[in-house]
């Protein structure tokens, strides 16, 4: 039998231990594993991409587990009631290839993302760091505001979207958990005088939501729209006169901000500033930009992080069980242990 963990019980573990609480005891996993990079099998992330989103396959290993996690982008879905994005995620054993969790990760999927967003500000951002604009209100926001507030400090949060409906969503989501919350009126208004800026814009386009004659000496840019091929949010010279970090360079070649930028454009990978191997903010003016697609390292420590925080609970029924392994077909038919061990 499968551990599962679906919606409902991943949204009381969460509220159990309190969402600023799951959020920093998800990015120490996060830390962990980064800085155990080397010893992961990594690939960048399998895609099939249509004309209105993508779903993508992202697997990573070490010498004990397997992780992968199945994930859409599907900017349209609002419209007719869906998710923008959707996800579940296994874990298994790699000495003998039997799945050991079965999990959702819609949720997991923002609360990752956000933990992640908020592990490298610690070591990209200007210390001190107060003041945080987010520009896009939809799914992502609160988790990133207040993943932010828990690991980083932020006290106060500049919101703006187009969608003004969305934008009073994430101020209402927001109230009484210990932040200034305020609706800008642009997103130069949202940025003006902010310590860090978030962008997590949804369409699937060539966007300049930033561009150079808004960005102050030392911000901190937290690039999490741009995730897939034709999907930007920077103006080039942004990324051209700042310093630019991501998590797995072969894949954010193709799907992040950097798509734009040519072949041999130098960045620096996450993981060896979380490591030590190399400095990650040189100065107080120095801005930094953190290019982060998702890279599915991040999906195995959150899966880890909620395996063992989790325990026993249900379970799916989901590899056959024999006295004879080699006897599939004959179990099938009744003979030898059942299949379903709980019929």
């Amino acid at each position: 039998m499968v551990r599962y963990i679906g919606t409902a019980e991943m949204a009381a573990l969460v509220g159990r231990e309190g969402p600023e609480a799951f959020l920093i005891r998800l990015a120490g996993y996060l830390r962990a594993d980064f800085r155990r990079w080397t010893a992961f099998d990594r690939a960048p992330r399998l895609a099939t991409l249509s004309p209105l989103g993508v779903i993508e396959l992202m697997p990573v290993s070490d010498a004990g587990t397997y992780a992968f996690k199945f994930v859409n982008g599907h900017p349209g879905n609002p419209r007719t009631g869906r998710l923008t994005v959707a996800a579940f995620g296994v874990l298994a054993d790699v000495a003998t290839g039997y799945p050991l969790l079965v999990s959702e990760m819609t949720l997991l999927t923002a609360l990752r993302t956000a933990a992640t967003s908020a592990l490298a500000a610690s070591a990209l951002a200007r210390p001190g760091s107060r003041t945080l604009a987010l520009i896009g209100t939809g799914a992502q926001a609160e988790f990133q505001a207040l993943a932010f507030k828990a690991v980083n400090g932020i006290e106060a949060v500049r919101l703006f979207d187009v969608d003004a409906g969305a934008m009073a969503k994430a101020r209402a989501n927001l109230e009484g958990r210990g932040l200034s919350v305020t609706c800008a009126k642009s997103v130069a208004d949202a940025v003006r005088g902010a310590d860090i800026v978030t962008t997590a814009t949804a369409d699937k386009a060539r966007a300049k939501i930033l561009t150079p004659d808004l960005i102050e000496p030392g911000q901190h840019l937290n690039a999490i729209g741009g995730d897939c091929p034709g999907k930007t949010e920077l103006h080039v010279d942004i990324l051209r006169s700042a310093a630019v970090f991501v998590e797995y360079e072969p894949q954010t070649r193709i799907e992040g901000e950097i798509q734009q930028m040519p072949a041999d454009f130098p960045v620096t990978e996450l993981w060896r500033v979380i490591a030590g191997e190399t400095p990650g903010r040189t100065g107080p003016d120095q801005v930094t930009v953190f290019d982060s697609v998702g890279f599915a390292l991040e999906d195995f420590s959150a899966l880890r992080c909620v395996r063992d925080l989790a325990g026993p609970g249900p379970e799916l029924d989901l590899v056959p069980d024999l006295d004879d392994p080699k006897d599939l077909f004959g179990a099938m038919l009744g003979r030898g242990r059942a299949l379903d061990r709980a019929a």
